[in-house]
């Protein structure tokens, strides 16, 4: 079975997968390869056509089964020191190298590998195979994917999201939201401020605005011990503005993050931002230039989910792993589609997070080899009933 994995994942790590680029061909793959071993599945393209989801079931077709979900793309390689390429898969001292092998083609390979074993026992309880795309840029893909699991049969009553966390189980992470901001002004020389509205200016008190907030967070807002750190952050990463020094700049852009404990809306921070320019920025500007504006555009929507410490899932994983205990994480995952459909949701899969969209991306195959086992127990679990 270790063997079937590796080189399931030597596979799916030669499709560049990268977000900017269809995930159609490996997602054509594997549905061939799964109609190879007998297993059905389904393809749910995008409205682009060039992005695709995948929904196999091995077992009977009843309440209470379980899914396994992983994203199947990957982020760039652009500027990183690889020493090989990144899309053929190397073995090296233990490591299986390649981009994509710790977030998270790993588990995927695992999940297939299984599938053919799972179908050839009695199972009481189904099986659900989840693949989904862009789950690195806008988690389109599982908002997508999720509501259409109980189409034409019951969904899943659980599911393990196998990001990677050194098999240990996961129980809540933080929601995880991205903003794209523009503003508009008017251009001039420099010399003659009052009649022109610098963009850039503008967009900086927003920024200013948000770090704020993030110190607010930091300072009163609401704690939830298990992350780190255990408050709501609010993260400026790009800014783009400006030509030169005696030129008033008229556009301006940045990118910002929120990435919110359970409980914390971060809508709440978009609308604040909002409401701060429009009615406190942009006035003064608009005196002098009707056209100055400003838009919020959202990036990505990957929400929060918070699984109790003593719900049957949670204990039934750490049986699994043979773990006594859980964890929570501040990065983002699909849990949370999951968890808000009604489905309990938890993350646990093979690989370390420092490792994932690292050059020389690597995961062990002793991390490989406890995922499988894993999974062997899982299904001895799902036939017993």
């Amino acid at each position: 079975m270790h063997e079937e994995a590796v080189t399931l994942l030597q596979r799916l790590v030669s499709f560049d997968t990268t977000s900017r680029n269809s995930n159609l061909p490996l997602i054509r793959w594997v549905e061939a390869w799964l109609a190879a071993q007998g297993v059905e599945s389904r393809v749910m393209l995008d409205g682009t056509g060039e992005k695709a989801n995948l929904h196999a079931v091995v077992g009977p077709h009843v309440p209470g089964g379980i899914a396994l979900s992983a994203h199947v793309d990957c982020v760039p390689v652009d500027g990183q020191d690889w020493r090989a390429d990144p899309f053929q898969l190397r073995r090296e001292g233990g490591r299986l190298i390649g981009r994509g092998t710790a977030d998270m083609k790993g588990f995927a390979a695992c999940a297939l590998a299984m599938l053919p074993r799972f179908a050839a026992m009695d199972l009481r309880r189904p099986v659900h195979l989840c693949l989904t795309h862009d789950e690195e840029t806008t988690g389109a893909g599982a908002r997508a994917l999720v509501p259409r699991l109980g189409e034409d049969l019951p969904p899943p009553a659980a599911c393990i999201v196998g990001e990677p966390t050194g098999m240990a189980p996961v129980i809540a992470q933080k929601g995880y939201a991205s903003w794209d901001v523009t503003v508009t002004g008017l251009s001039g020389h420099s010399s003659r401020t009052t009649e022109t509205a610098n963009a850039l200016q503008a967009a900086a008190e927003g920024v200013a605005w948000l770090s704020a907030r993030a110190r607010d967070f930091a300072a009163t807002g609401r704690r939830a011990e298990g992350f780190v750190p255990p408050w709501t952050t609010v993260h400026v990463g790009t800014f783009q503005a400006g030509t030169g020094l005696n030129m008033v700049p008229d556009h301006a852009s940045f990118a910002f993050e929120v990435r919110s404990v359970p409980g914390d809306d971060p809508e709440a921070v978009v609308a604040g931002l909002r409401r701060f320019l429009e009615e406190t920025v942009l006035p003064p500007l608009r005196a002098v230039a009707p056209g100055v504006g400003a838009t919020i555009t959202p990036r990505s929507l990957l929400p929060a989910f918070d699984l109790p410490e003593d719900a049957t899932l949670a204990l039934e994983v750490q049986r699994l792993t043979g773990r006594n205990s859980v964890a929570r994480v501040s990065y983002g995952t699909e849990a949370g589609f999951f968890e808000a459909a009604g489905i309990a949701t938890i993350v646990c899969g093979p690989g370390h997070i420092a490792q994932a969209h690292q050059p020389e991306e690597w995961v062990a195959e002793e991390q490989i080899a406890a995922c499988l086992d894993v999974l062997d127990r899982l299904g001895g679990t799902l036939a017993a009933g």
